[in-house]
């Protein structure tokens, strides 16, 4: 197991746990089937193992851990099927998204897009495939907010994390951002445009991509995976 030295976050011992456990996990800090335990983490935080073991049921709640009674615990493998079932749901919710933004978004929320890409921009001049992975949370996020969507976003969370994980793995592994890149800055043309169609068939491909990299990551990295 190899957690880094994180500071402990605000919140509860509880959340804090929770919070730094599922970082380490989502950005391959601990892979796909490492082992990991109450009593580790309680040491190397200098906590009790109550909050801990709190943080590991509601980790494992998210399917990011496989909790074996008896015999410890371990990262849980990606779930290809979990991953299909989240993308089905992002693209016809974030398609019905993409078309509101198109009728009407704010322009303060247009600016905060652009100023997104820059940053996206400079994420990728440096290969930091964290901080892009971030901004293209964020990207997305933003497009939800400028439609009064939030609540929407912050829903489909608890079916996202094994989506993530593959997105993540695919920022790490493949540093052929380019094509993510342009296709958000044409989302944002879109939008300011007042382009439906464009911004639809572009949200699908969009969103499409993760099903060529799902197979390919699976070859390449197959004891991630169940």
């Amino acid at each position: 197991m190899k957690i880094i030295d994180t500071k402990m976050k605000a919140g509860t011992t509880r959340e804090q746990i929770y919070s730094i456990l599922m970082e380490e996990i989502l950005k391959f800090r601990l892979v796909p089937g490492d082992k990991i335990s109450e009593k580790e983490i309680s040491e190397k935080f200098n906590v009790s193992r109550t909050p801990v073991r709190e943080s590991f049921i509601q980790l494992s709640q998210d399917g990011l851990l496989d909790i074996y009674p008896q015999k410890g615990t371990c990262v849980s493998l990606i779930d290809l099927n979990l991953v299909e079932e989240a993308r089905f749901m992002r693209e016809h919710i974030e398609v019905a998204v993409i078309q509101l933004a198109c009728q009407s978004f704010p322009e303060e929320e247009i600016f905060s897009l652009e100023m997104n890409l820059i940053r996206q921009e400079k994420a990728i001049r440096e290969k930091d495939y964290e901080k892009l992975f971030e901004l293209d949370e964020e990207f997305h996020r933003t497009i939800f907010e400028g439609c009064n969507k939030n609540n929407i976003w912050n829903s489909i969370q608890s079916m996202n994390t094994h989506f993530k994980r593959l997105r993540m793995l695919r920022l790490a592994t493949n540093f052929d951002w380019d094509n993510i890149y342009q296709q958000h800055l044409l989302l944002v043309k879109y939008i300011k445009n007042n382009m439906e169609e464009a911004a639809i068939n572009m949200m699908k491909k969009h969103l499409t991509m993760i099903i060529l990299d799902k197979e390919k990551l699976r070859k390449e990295y197959p004891t991630y995976f169940k």
